[in-house]
């Protein structure tokens, strides 16, 4: 049922495993390249989750405004995908607002706020940068994804529909790719996005489209239509044979979890 089979996130473990964010259903889910359901475990409200560069996999949690207040707020719990059975541990709590992740090679965390300014910066050891996430003051983050040094982020809640590109060691120093609603009554409510061969693709909750953005000149085209609700779209990694040069994985909030072949 719409809605109420909300798969919120996903992301590929390398491994074999597709990991998927059902957010109403509070639950991690694990899938099998020939899409059954390999194993699945409790998780408050999950909403962005990514495998960072230990191999592990990490979930933010809370996502879900409707438990989130009743939990205390959100953060990020992880889990080993290598597990029979993983067991998801607390890593961060206390971050309220939350909804998209991204780690860097050096294991920092970002996530976005889609209600709040600022893009929250977490070391590795899981202490807040403050700093950093005081000159990334963007309002609205939902999609986020780092490309060599730079993070590039969706923004949910601006007419413009645009995406920002924000250096990694210079936040401040942030500025827009592209807008995708010339006109502001347009608005795509753009989800999540990730790179995939060279551009960026980023899901039009509100339109149902994955759109293919330049980072370098910002020119823009509609990939894919016809989708319900996309809320991600990840590039497969060690999944069977799936290629990374052709396919796309989408998550809807219709509950499906589409192929898409480019």
């Amino acid at each position: 049922m719409p809605i109420l089979d909300w798969r919120e996130n996903l992301e590929f473990d390398g491994r074999g495993t597709l990991w998927v964010a059902h957010i109403m259903k509070h639950r991690v889910e694990g899938y099998a390249p020939d899409g059954t359901l390999r194993t699945s475990f409790p998780v408050n409200g999950p909403g962005g989750i990514r495998r960072g560069p230990d191999g592990m996999m990490y979930v933010n949690y809370g996502v879900n405004p409707l438990t989130s207040a009743l939990s205390g707020g959100g953060g990020i719990m992880r889990f080993d995908p290598a597990a029979a059975r993983p067991e998801p541990e607390k890593f961060v709590d206390g971050v309220s607002g939350i909804n998209g992740l991204a780690m860097d090679a050096d294991g920092n965390f970002y996530l976005s706020r889609e209600l709040a300014t600022g893009v929250v910066k977490i070391r590795p050891d899981g202490t807040k940068d403050e700093a950093w996430t005081r000159a990334a003051d963007v309002f609205g983050t939902n999609g986020l994804e780092i490309v060599g040094d730079q993070l590039y982020s969706s923004v949910i809640t601006d007419a413009a529909s645009p995406v920002v590109r924000i250096p990694l060691k210079n936040p401040a120093g942030h500025t827009r790719v592209t807008e995708l609603s010339p006109n502001p009554l347009d608005i795509k409510l753009l989800d999540d996005l990730t790179s995939f061969d060279g551009d960026l693709v980023v899901a039009s909750f509100r339109d149902g489209e994955l759109i293919r953005v330049d980072p370098d000149t910002g020119s823009s085209c509609v990939l894919v239509s016809g989708l319900r609700m996309p809320s991600s779209v990840r590039v497969p990694r060690g999944f069977g044979d799936d290629d990374a040069r052709r396919e796309l994985f989408v998550v809807e909030a219709s509950g499906r979890i589409v192929k898409v072949t480019v």
